[in-house]
């Protein structure tokens, strides 16, 4: 919300179109439209109503720095949503959402959208998400941004001059970023093993953490991450308050976040209840950490999925 004005291009997948009740995911860090989990199935919770799952900005599928020339530098939640609520009520003719999900960076869009706009959210499903980002994940997302940021081939951001990728850094983030995804017991129980089939803790890193933030672009993550820092529902409202916020939001809101996230974490979560007013807290009980509420585990995406079906009604 730097007040500079920018024409986007919003992408997103429409599910089952015909249906009468409507839910908007937004995507998560990390995440493209076809890898969210969009409890689209049949047996799954939003299998019955029309589900558009949209990339936020930045994410490399929405306008973004790796898309978009003189993309800004800066990123706010705030652009993301308003520019979903053009596309579902200009393009799509959405009237109204029965529900807007989302995970992690997807979680705290929610929270956004109950905020902007109470009169067409009737409920909200947040997911290891928080409405303000706290100081100890902030401090957490330093660690990786600083390892891209100061990775030789990132060039102090001269790289694309050069016409290289900065790939010795993108797997330094993925580096850094891995540990902080599932759980110290998810490590004790050798889940990267017996859920995964990887070989070693090193065969994981390099295969499934490096590996994938090496095909993302370089100023796509940092300008997600930066985004991520600054969430802060507060900034909906002229005084800042982010606890009045809370206070604020009419929607029915489900949290849910994961007994073992490291950085979406409970008491941040039980905290939020203090001040929503219709609200209710299921915590997922798994070893798995973050990625739990992503769909790392097909036993914690059925127990989501029956609570989201129960609050759902």
């Amino acid at each position: 919300m730097s007040g500079e004005t920018l024409t986007v291009k919003v992408a997103y997948r429409s599910y089952n179109p015909s249906a009468v009740k409507k839910a908007c995911i937004p995507t998560c860090f990390g995440g493209k439209i076809n890898t969210t989990l969009s409890f689209t199935q049949d047996s799954h919770a939003l299998g019955k109503h029309h589900v558009v799952v949209v990339a936020m900005l930045g994410n490399g599928e929405s306008s973004s720095p790796s898309n978009t020339p003189n993309f800004p530098a800066t990123l706010d939640y705030r652009d993301c949503v308003h520019a979903q609520y053009e596309l579902l009520t200009k393009h799509l003719g959405i009237k109204e959402l029965d529900v807007v999900e989302g995970f992690s960076m997807g979680g705290q869009q929610a929270y956004y959208w109950a905020s902007l706009y109470p009169n067409y959210v009737k409920k909200a499903i947040v997911v290891c998400g928080s409405a303000k980002t706290s100081g100890h994940n902030y401090a957490f997302l330093e660690g990786p941004k600083t390892a891209l940021i100061t990775s030789v081939d990132y060039a102090d951001g001269s790289y694309k001059s050069k016409g290289v990728q900065p790939l010795r850094g993108l797997r330094a983030f993925g580096r850094a970023y891995c540990a902080w995804l599932t759980s110290g017991a998810w490590y004790r129980e050798r889940l990267w093993e017996r859920a995964l089939g990887y070989k070693s803790i090193e065969n994981y890193i390099k295969e499934q953490s490096e590996a994938s933030f090496a095909e993302w672009d370089a100023e796509d993550l940092l300008l997600l991450a930066c985004m991520w820092q600054a969430g802060d529902i507060g900034t909906t409202r002229q005084d800042g308050d982010y606890m009045k916020a809370l206070e604020s939001i009419s929607a029915n809101v489900l949290v849910m976040p994961a007994r073992t996230d490291q950085y979406f974490q409970v008491a941040d979560s039980e905290t939020e209840m203090k001040y929503l007013k219709h609200a209710q807290l299921a915590v997922i009980d798994t070893a798995w950490g973050h990625v739990a509420g992503g769909g790392g585990s097909e036993e914690d995406t059925e127990w989501m999925s029956t609570r989201i079906r129960d609050f759902l009604g």
